[in-house]
């Protein structure tokens, strides 16, 4: 019976695989500048472009559909390009894998920093999901995944639990979970339960850890723990620099780095604003 739940979601799972046409990235990263961003314990989301990753976005009500993380150079591991894989990840269909950076060149992408991890406890993180690499995807629980065939309007109350697909083996695992349980290993905060207790000394909150499978990928963007680091920005961004489309070239910056955008609006005088559609990749 097990044989054939996992033969029917696999079938399901390559479906919700497939890329959706059409799918154009708003703002697109650089990937020059991911890399040179990027360090070991961060967390890289993604707006991915297939058909799961649109029902994940309807459920969390979030730009992100999945979440990879990043982990450094894993030994020797590299594509047939040379290219060396440094994230590790969750994959419907495919389970847990390592993955080089320009799998995600082209999506738009967020990393979200935990701050103050210390080294220790980052290189456990770390190890901890390089360890999983090989680990199975959770299609167990056929009729979980069959859900995401359906995105009907669900109650705000429900859409966690919809995400959250639980066969109870622990080498199946989800996108989120795997990174949740990882900072869950040294105890690292990402949305936990707060308790308050009133006394007359003082009030206390107790944090509580969530059960892994409850996490989604914007769980991170939105948590008090981890920081928002825009690529742009920590490479040095100077508003200065940026070449308009609509100036004429000998009017643009010489030594500008920053690319051409292409759909500045042509400027009005008769209003303070500068142009709208000056979009970088964060």
């Amino acid at each position: 019976m097990s044989i054939a739940l996992d033969g029917l979601g696999h079938l399901i799972a390559r479906y919700l695989e497939r890329p959706v046409d059409g799918y154009e990235p708003f703002t697109p990263s650089d990937p020059e500048a991911l890399r040179a961003t990027l360090k070991p314990g961060d967390v890289l989301l993604v707006e991915g472009n297939s058909h799961i990753s649109g029902v994940i976005k309807y459920l969390t009500q979030s730009t992100w559909s999945h979440a990879a993380l990043y982990v450094g150079r894993i030994g020797d591991r590299e594509t047939a390009g040379g290219e060396p894989l440094t994230l590790v990840e969750a994959n419907l269909g495919e389970g847990v894998v390592a993955a080089p950076l320009s799998k995600y060149g082209r999506f738009h992408t967020r990393i979200c920093r935990p701050i103050g991890l210390s080294e220790e406890d980052c290189a456990r993180v770390c190890a901890f999901a390089a360890e999983r690499i090989g680990f199975d995807y959770d299609l167990k629980n056929i009729i979980d995944l069959m859900r995401y065939l359906f995105p009907l309007p669900v109650p705000q109350r429900w859409r966690r639990r919809m995400i959250a697909m639980g066969s109870g083996d622990p080498t199946r695992i989800i996108c989120s979970a795997l990174i949740a349980q990882a900072f869950e290993l040294v105890r690292y905060p990402i949305l936990p339960k707060i308790t308050r207790l009133d006394s007359e000394a003082a009030r206390e909150e107790i944090l509580e850890i969530r059960h892994s499978s409850l996490y989604a990928p914007r769980d991170f963007d939105i948590s008090p723990y981890f920081e928002v680091v825009k690529p742009t920005i920590s490479n040095g961004f100077d508003y200065r620099r940026v070449q308009w489309a609509d100036l004429a070239p000998a009017a643009r910056s010489k030594d500008g780095a920053l690319p051409l955008i292409e759909d500045a609006a042509p400027l009005d005088p008769g209003h303070a604003a500068g142009p709208a559609g000056a979009h970088q990749g964060a």
